[in-house]
């Protein structure tokens, strides 16, 4: 089968996934990097070429195109155009969550500055905002008192664009057991592998170099990540499912679709790259 890894630039994940597809059997790689390819609706495309297409762009946006458009080629993508719709959007996210009954942190979305400052004051401090659509851990904001909220919502408000001056999405702050929290991968239908992110910092993302160690899956967190990531992918899909521990058990506080992954190669002895591979060799239509 002929194997299309979509790609910004070789980082860690991917310069190991093009040496699993080289190594694997049966599987002929094609990279295709995001900055040369054209999405001409009339042309042949490169993507056409391909059987599978594992979409690893860094940008939410050109993934979000190149899903919808191999959907309308009824081509394989990993992952669909619907997962990386939900999973780009916390707010779409945390709708899921709370619909399909998934613990996840107290969560609300305002469109007015004037109401979110309200909310805000209501809960009491601190709260989280952050982008509805983001990652690395990029302008989240742990917000301790009135005067913070009113800056930060006036910068957001002025400087924000769209998603950022239309949409604030406020999140309960949940203080992390030992400066912790959980990040597992999903490939298919299992929990691969999960680690502890550990930081003195309350952001905990690996890409902002906090600490790992190896996490024990037991059978009610499998239960939970597998809950979770069912929720937001109408396939088997690979997702990256970050929790934080709380008095009232585990929560799901996000779902990444373009899940990184090398504090997991790095921490386990588990070949996810070559488990990623094999996942999308023998990946089959839905349609």
């Amino acid at each position: 089968m002929k194997l299309g890894i979509f790609y910004s630039h070789p980082r860690i994940e991917e310069k190991a996934l093009f040496s699993a597809a080289e190594k694997t059997n049966g599987v002929e790689l094609i990279k295709i990097k995001d900055s040369e390819l054209e999405l001409d609706l009339y042309k042949k495309s490169v993507f056409l070429e391909c059987d599978v297409i594992l979409l690893r762009s860094v940008s939410h946006t050109k993934n979000f195109y190149a899903a919808r458009f191999l959907e309308s080629r009824k081509k394989v993508a990993v992952n669909s155009f619907s997962t990386i719709s939900t999973c780009g959007d916390k707010f779409l996210t945390s709708i899921i969550l709370a619909e399909k009954a998934i613990p996840t942190p107290r969560t609300k979305v305002c469109f007015d500055s004037e109401t979110a400052l309200n909310t805000i004051e209501k809960w009491g401090y601190p709260v989280v905002m952050k982008p509805v659509i983001g990652s690395w851990g990029r302008l989240l904001s742990k917000i301790n008192d009135r005067d913070a909220a009113e800056t930060i919502i006036e910068h957001k408000k002025i400087l924000g664009g769209i998603t950022h001056a239309n949409a604030f999405y406020i999140q309960e702050y949940i203080e992390k057991k030992q400066s912790r929290d959980i990040r597992a991968i999903v490939i298919g239908n299992k929990v691969v592998a999960a680690i502890f992110r550990k930081s003195e910092h309350w952001i905990t993302n690996t890409a902002r170099g906090s600490d790992t160690e190896p996490f024990p899956i037991t059978q009610e967190f499998e239960k939970i990540v597998l809950s979770a990531s069912a929720a937001v992918s109408d396939t088997s899909a690979l997702l990256g499912v970050d929790l934080v521990e709380t008095e009232e058990g585990l929560k799901v506080v996000e779902i990444n679709s373009g899940v990184e992954f090398h504090g997991l190669m790095k921490t386990t002895d588990i070949d996810i790259p070559a488990k990623i591979i094999d996942f999308c060799k023998n990946c089959k239509p839905s349609f």
